[in-house]
């Protein structure tokens, strides 16, 4: 027998099988112990930073919006989003009793020209979107090899180190956020600018935007002014019948909107 064979499928006694998980995680830089612990690889780092205190939430005022996409290019610029997708995008809807048009040219890039239409609209409005970090989030249900996971904070993250580009996660998302890096071929999504917050910064988005249509907040501060709307403003998350908990809410959210 193959002694390289017999040594990888001979079952290991528990002391050998805790020396090896521990020798792991050193190996790895304490990332394994921080994945399991729902922490993202080197965060531990941020020693400023108290997990306790923070359940982030994001909420967008949809009849603020104005469709600049200075938030998209904000979104480009902080995460180096590769060419043709988007962490973060904006949709404009154009509606009639009669019809809808729907369209986010780049994403809302470069913002929006004027629009002709077959029929006369009654009303106009624009919606951003992200990724929506559920608390009953299919994609991380779905990856096979715990590369999509939610932090104790509330974000839900991609492991890059990883992530093996089966585009699970891709495809069970609903609300279409993910997508496979064509440079890293790993899935990417929007992260609350998660390197910016646990440092006290706003997401990229939400720093730039100049009608203070995107907020981000802190739910476990009673003052919070998110939480605070959150709790007493009539707000709604998209396709709520999911069942999957957005952290991401909306004011003003019209019913043609999925």
């Amino acid at each position: 027998m193959d002694e390289n064979r017999k040594d990888a499928t001979a079952p290991a006694s528990p002391a050998v099988g805790r020396r090896a998980f521990v020798a792991t995680a050193l190996r790895l830089g304490g990332g394994l112990v921080a994945f399991l612990a729902g922490v993202p690889a080197g965060a531990a780092e941020q020693a400023d930073y108290d997990w306790t205190q923070h359940r982030w939430a994001y909420l967008v005022d949809t009849t603020r919006c104005i469709g600049c996409g200075a938030c998209v290019r904000a979104c480009r610029t902080e995460n180096d989003v590769p060419g043709g997708f988007f962490r973060t995008w904006v949709e404009r809807y154009v509606v009639s009793p009669e019809a809808s048009h729907v369209d986010s040219p780049r994403g809302g890039l470069d913002g929006f020209a004027p629009i002709q239409t077959p029929f006369t609209p009654t009303k106009s409005f624009f919606v951003p979107k992200i990724c929506n970090h559920c608390e009953e989030t299919p994609c991380v249900q779905v990856c096979p090899v715990g590369a999509s996971y939610r932090t104790r904070d509330g974000v839900v993250l991609v492991d890059g180190e990883r992530c093996i580009g089966c585009g699970y996660c891709v495809q069970a998302c609903p609300y279409g956020s993910r997508f496979l890096s064509p440079e890293t071929h790993t899935a990417e999504k929007c992260t609350w600018c998660y390197h910016r917050i646990t440092k006290g910064l706003r997401p990229a988005c939400v720093e730039v935007c100049p009608t203070g249509t995107r907020r981000f907040g802190n739910m476990l501060r009673e003052d919070d002014p998110v939480r605070i709307a959150i709790s007493k403003e009539r707000v709604s998350v998209l396709q709520p019948h999911l069942l999957t908990e957005p952290q991401c809410f909306y004011l003003g959210l019209d019913k043609e909107v999925r």
